[in-house]
């Protein structure tokens, strides 16, 4: 292993108006090695990543990447030199298919003007064959899970032959066999000499596969040290800037009576006889393997899916829920597991996201077909109403 660096972050600063993301922060990463980039939310660990592959302009600071000053205008001139980013939001093209979405921008050409379908198809198969996943190359990205979303971003960033590949957050979704899918992955990659910075919250996960770590606070640098030298109580400390002596305080909170209950539940193939009941208080949590049917009885639940059969009960009261509006008059919420594919509004305010369940308590008209238009969906561009 080599011990010069091959990527040098000397006081990178990032101003947006009225906020310090990031303050004087420094990042020095060797070959061949897995840099895992630790603190709390907003410490500044993505906007760095987007500073280095030229996703947003650093304010100030020096960027040195194998030996010489490199100022990244683009995405695109970041992959050329060899450095990739699996994003911690996806952004596929959900109409085309997984082959179009891996090579999207560099497919292969028949001649100047004429994309070889055949090849496209054919490299995909091989290039999932090679990195050991079960990917459908001919299925169209919309008809993935999140976590198989993920791992065709995986494959993309790895199939670029990069340098430097920086995963954020890239197990959020992914079941414990694909987790050891990206971490083999991982392995292939070190041993090619690659550099992984490696974004997470898991300390499990970072102490298993990092090399080195480095902490941000509030937007500023901490320090970097040897994973080997770091422990969970030491390197909560340097993120939060204190000593916690009770991880996960107990706190007593009495059990009522039955809250809310779900009586062989039903809907299509994946939800079959679902029963339970939540107490008041109380905290149910639902497991199982990516497929089994935990969101679909959510949605079932919150008038999403249809439900084929079935009762459910709040307070002793019989609901018919047919549609997410009669869950919210029930006062009954869903954080969906897809934030940004259905759980937001993205050309929407965040005033108009925030209020949208219950406009008429603001007194704004809830008019879906007025909302449309005044968004202007298809638009990008188009600045969000402003009541």
């Amino acid at each position: 292993m080599a011990d010069e660096y091959i990527l040098e972050m000397h006081g990178i600063c990032k101003y947006f108006p009225g906020v310090k993301a990031l303050d004087g922060v420094e990042l020095q990463v060797r070959p061949g090695t897995v840099h895992t980039l630790m603190g709390e939310n907003g410490a500044g660990k993505s906007t760095l990543m987007k500073c280095l592959i030229g996703m947003q302009p650093v304010t100030a600071g020096t960027i040195i990447h194998k030996g010489k000053e490199v100022h990244f205008k683009s995405v695109q001139d970041s992959i050329h030199a060899g450095i990739t980013m699996i994003q911690q939001e996806l952004s596929p093209v959900l109409e085309r298919t997984v082959a179009d979405n891996l090579w999207l921008g560099r497919e292969p050409m028949k001649n100047k003007f004429m994309c070889d379908n055949k090849a496209l198809y054919t490299e995909a198969e091989a290039l999932f064959k090679k990195l050991n996943l079960e990917v459908d190359v001919y299925a169209k990205m919309k008809d993935l899970t999140v976590a198989k979303q993920q791992m065709v971003e995986i494959a993309k960033a790895v199939s670029h032959d990069a340098n430097i590949v920086i995963m954020d957050e890239p197990t959020s979704a992914l079941t414990d066999a694909e987790v050891e899918d990206l971490f083999r992955i991982i392995a292939d990659l070190k041993a090619q000499n690659v550099a992984i910075i490696y974004i997470s919250h898991k300390m499990d996960e970072i102490f298993r596969i990092s090399d080195d770590i480095t902490v941000f606070r509030d937007g500023t640098y901490v320090g970097t040290d040897r994973a080997a030298n770091l422990n969970n109580e030491k390197l909560i400390e340097m993120m939060v800037g204190r000593k916690i002596t009770n991880m996960f305080p107990k706190i007593p909170c009495p059990i009522g009576d039955v809250m809310f209950k779900v009586e062989n539940l039903n809907s299509g193939k994946q939800v079959k006889n679902v029963s339970f009941e939540v107490h008041k208080g109380e905290i149910l949590g639902f497991a199982g393997l990516v497929g089994a049917g935990r969101t679909e009885t959510m949605e079932t639940i919150f008038g999403m899916r249809h439900k084929d059969s079935g009762k459910i009960w709040l307070n002793g009261k019989e609901l018919d829920i047919k549609s997410p509006r009669d869950a919210i008059d029930n006062k009954i919420g869903l954080l969906t597991e897809d934030r940004r594919g259905n759980g937001i509004f993205g050309l929407l305010s965040i005033t108009d996201n925030t209020t949208v369940a219950n406009w008429g308590a603001y007194g704004l008209p809830m008019d879906n077909k007025q909302m449309l238009k005044d968004t202007e969906v298809g638009d990008p561009y188009h600045e969000p109403v402003r009541r």
